[in-house]
């Protein structure tokens, strides 16, 4: 998921428009994008539009629900589960008893709605708390496919600059440190200066030199930059090629860990060449 497209989820006539985009996945938006007095109409838009069916190689979908405090979150999960979402956005988790609440309230919609494949959970990391707690709310449950940086929630409040790099160095770590306990990806939050490409390519390659696996989009001007600083270069490829066939070599003839250029290879970087290899659609051993 190399680059995520926010659609507010009151705004139909873009879902079509969004779903040609280009991007690997789209976020329809029922929180911030939605105004409180039309929260029960975003939800009902999206559940409908869930209900559709999409072409082969449709973008993942994704929806960013009200916090789990609100009193949009329940019936937010109980007009999408039964609609058929696939990942649900869960904005300000502070816990992990918090994302074990979430779990409990899919599971019982999923039974009551005859669902066998589970909701999975894009958790968001945008308090002060959230921040401290990540790692518990990564690994709180296998349900926890990936975590989300939330960047402006987390910072505004406080009166902290959304441009001080210092800042932004110390969430993405923590953050790309958490998700790393759990085994599961790291996404870079938005950057809202439309207009600004070249800052918003300099925010993906510093994110992908941090390991995160791709960053939100909030125009669809932003797509193709994503794509292209999260896919894996031609230099990459190429390395990574090479890096296996050693590893088959070497390990062959029971040696655990190789030089290849003057650099030691060992099973981290063989499982990095082999995720490389899978993301260019190229299998591997």
């Amino acid at each position: 998921m190399r680059s995520k497209l926010f659609v507010p989820g009151t705004r139909p006539e873009l879902f079509g428009k969004a779903l040609a985009s280009g991007a690997d996945a789209l976020s329809f938006d029922l929180e911030d994008a939605v105004a409180r007095e039309r929260k029960a109409e975003g939800r009902e838009t999206v559940a409908e539009w869930l209900k559709q069916a999409r072409p082969a190689g449709a973008p993942l979908i994704i929806v960013r629900v009200n916090a789990i405090d609100s009193d949009h979150f329940g019936g937010d999960l109980a007009a999408l589960v039964p609609a058929g979402l696939a990942v649900v956005n869960v904005p300000k988790l502070e816990s992990a008893d918090e994302v074990r609440e979430v779990v409990e309230r899919l599971e019982r919609l999923e039974r009551e709605h005859g669902r066998t494949d589970p909701v999975t959970i894009l958790a968001n990391i945008e308090t002060p708390r959230g921040l401290r707690l990540a790692a518990d709310i990564a690994t709180a449950h296998p349900r926890v496919m990936a975590l989300q940086i939330g960047f402006g929630d987390l910072f505004e409040p406080f009166g902290i600059d959304r441009a001080q790099e210092g800042a932004l160095t110390a969430v993405r770590f923590a953050v790309r440190m958490a998700a790393a306990e759990a085994g599961i990806p790291a996404y870079d939050g938005a950057f809202v200066g439309v207009e600004d490409q070249d800052g918003y390519r300099r925010e993906c390659e510093t994110a992908r030199r941090f390991g995160f696996a791709g960053k939100s989009c909030i125009h669809p001007r932003q797509i193709a930059i994503a794509n292209e600083v999260f896919g894996p270069s031609a230099q990459e490829i190429e390395r990574a090629r090479r890096v296996l066939a050693a590893a088959e070599e070497k390990l062959g003839a029971g040696v655990g860990a190789f030089t290849l250029d003057g650099d030691m290879v060992d099973e981290p970087f063989i499982a990095r060449a082999r995720a490389i290899l899978t993301a260019a659609g190229e299998t591997s051993r």
